[in-house]
C-alpha cells in the first residue's frame, strides 16, 4: 500500500490547470481494491503492530479507507459523475471539468486529503521499516 500510495496522483499537487479530477478520485478509489488485496492476502498477520510505535499495517490502511478516502470518494464521485453526464460530446473531458462550478472546491479538497495521505504514507513507511519515499516539494513541504 505504502509504494501504491506515494507512486500516485494523490501525493502529487493537483494544479488548476494540470490533470483530471476524474483520475484522480479513480487513483484514490482503486486503493481499495489494492489494500483489500494485501490485507486478504496476508491477515492477521498486519494487524500486529511493528515497530516502537505500536502501529500495525493494517489499523493504518483501515484508517486511511474509511476515515481518510471514503468521505471524499463518497461526497465527490456522485457529484462529479452528475456533472460529467451533462458534457457535450464536442467539449473535452479536461475542458468541461474546468467549466464545472465544484471544481476549485474539489481541487482544494483534493489538496487537503493529499497532505494528510503525505503524512500517513511516512507512518506507513515507518511500519514498513523504510525510509520514506515522498518526495520533497520546492518549499520543503513532503
Amino acid at each position: 500500500m505504502y509504494v501504491e500510495l506515494i507512486t500516485r496522483i494523490a501525493v502529487a499537487e493537483l494544479k488548476p490547470d494540470e490533470g483530471l479530477l476524474r483520475e484522480t478520485l479513480s487513483s484514490l478509489y482503486s486503493l481499495f481494491n489494492t489494500t483489500r488485496e494485501i490485507l486478504r492476502k496476508y491477515g492477521p498477520a498486519v494487524a500486529k503492530p511493528k515497530g516502537e510505535h505500536n502501529i500495525s499495517f493494517g489499523y493504518l490502511a483501515v484508517v486511511i479507507l474509511n476515515l481518510v478516502l471514503r468521505p471524499v470518494l463518497a461526497r465527490w464521485h456522485p457529484l462529479l459523475l452528475n456533472y460529467e453526464n451533462s458534457k457535450d460530446g464536442r467539449i473535452s473531458p479536461f475542458k468541461h471539468e474546468l467549466g464545472w462550478e465544484k471544481a476549485g472546491e474539489l481541487r482544494e479538497v483534493l489538496n487537503t486529503t493529499r497532505k494528510i495521505l503525505i503524512d500517513y504514507a511516512g507512518l506507513l513507511a515507518q511500519v514498513a521499516g523504510v525510509p520514506s519515499l515522498v518526495i520533497k516539494c520546492e518549499q520543503g513541504e513532503t
